[in-house]
């Protein structure tokens, strides 16, 4: 397996022309193709009567094409973006002002080249101002493999996007690899979040969980009436992490759950399932989890609980509806046995 990081993005892919690298580039990012006709603003007729009438009419037509890529490259840009198809014409014109081109047909890729680069993408074939041009300190073409990357890349300023390259001798390999990036990205992502102060995690090895069912059991002990019992099962159901965790190490769950409530009733709530075959304090074994994916879990999960219980209350208290007997019959007709 082998992993850059780009500080900047990369997409699929080849440049149009013969231009292959530019350093400290200004980015013009157009989200439409790039035509050889310049539709102008208005719609008109155009009555062409001889032969050099139609000749001078395709002059000013390259004429003004020409003028607009002209002033794209008086404005210092060197490399265009274009989200669609490019005619042969403009890409002639390209190539005569040094103009790199690069095409995409992915309106993903588009948002990332804007993003990395600082760049807004523009509707119309007109130079950009400076707000809305970008900037890359490289772009260019490698070779990874069998596949050609385009990269812009942000060398000396920090850049707000960052792209991960990976290659693998299998399918199978890169989605593991993917599903373990995405994890640790969500994971740090979900750190960085303020959301329930200075913590951010709780002991895991299901220590957070059994604290949590022995508190809620605690609670319904204090309780009378039927709502007792449906507050315990709700502790009950918390203990299925550290039950689990019990059983995949192949330890007897029974006793490992015992021996955390024992534990945690002497005041050790860190404790948590030692995949060794006992009980011991989770900080101490460095076994951490998420405070808010935990939260999180939790919110969903009793939602979903109460959504069913809902339902299920609202069809057993649907009152059963009587068969009406036919028109003209008595209820001794209705029942009887009409065979």
């Amino acid at each position: 397996m082998d992993a850059q990081l780009i500080k900047g993005a990369a997409i699929r892919g080849d440049t149009e022309g013969t231009i292959k690298t530019k350093l400290n580039a200004k980015v013009a990012v157009y989200g439409g193709g790039i035509q050889d006709i310049v539709k102008t603003d208005t719609q008109g007729v155009i009555l062409v009567q001889t032969p050099e009438e139609l000749k001078n009419y395709n002059l000013s037509e390259e004429k003004l094409l020409e003028e607009k890529i002209l002033a794209i490259a008086e404005s210092g840009v060197e490399v265009v973006v274009s989200g669609g198809n490019i005619g042969e014409l403009a890409m002639h014109f390209f190539e005569k002002y040094k103009i790199m081109v690069i095409r995409t047909q992915s309106k993903f890729d588009i948002r990332r080249i804007c993003v990395a680069t600082g760049s807004r993408a523009l509707v119309r074939l007109d130079a950009p101002t400076p707000e809305q041009m970008g900037r890359a300190d490289s772009v260019r073409v490698i070779e990874l493999g069998s596949t050609n990357l385009i990269l812009f890349e942000q060398i000396k300023e920090r850049s707000k996007l960052a792209t991960i390259i990976i290659r693998a001798a299998t399918d199978n390999i890169l989605d593991d690899i993917e599903r373990a990036i995405d994890d640790g990205i969500n994971t740090y992502k979900a750190m960085t979040k303020i959301e329930d102060g200075p913590i951010t995690f709780v002991s895991g090895a299901g220590a957070s969980e059994l604290e949590l069912a022995r508190l809620i059991k605690s609670f319904g002990e204090t309780v009378s009436g039927q709502d007792q019992y449906a507050i315990k099962k709700f502790g009950e159901a918390l203990e299925i992490v550290p039950r689990i965790l019990a059983e995949n190490s192949g330890m007897n769950s029974t006793d490992i759950i015992s021996n955390l409530y024992a534990s945690h009733t002497k005041g050790d709530v860190n404790f948590g399932v030692d995949i060794l075959g006992t009980v011991a304090d989770a900080r101490l074994l460095g076994i951490f989890d998420l405070l808010i994916a935990k939260k999180r879990a939790l919110e969903l999960a009793t939602n979903a609980a109460v959504t069913i219980l809902r339902i299920s209350q609202i069809i057993m208290s649907k009152q059963t509806e009587m068969p009406k007997p036919p028109p003209g019959a008595s209820m001794g007709q209705a029942d009887s046995d009409p065979y």
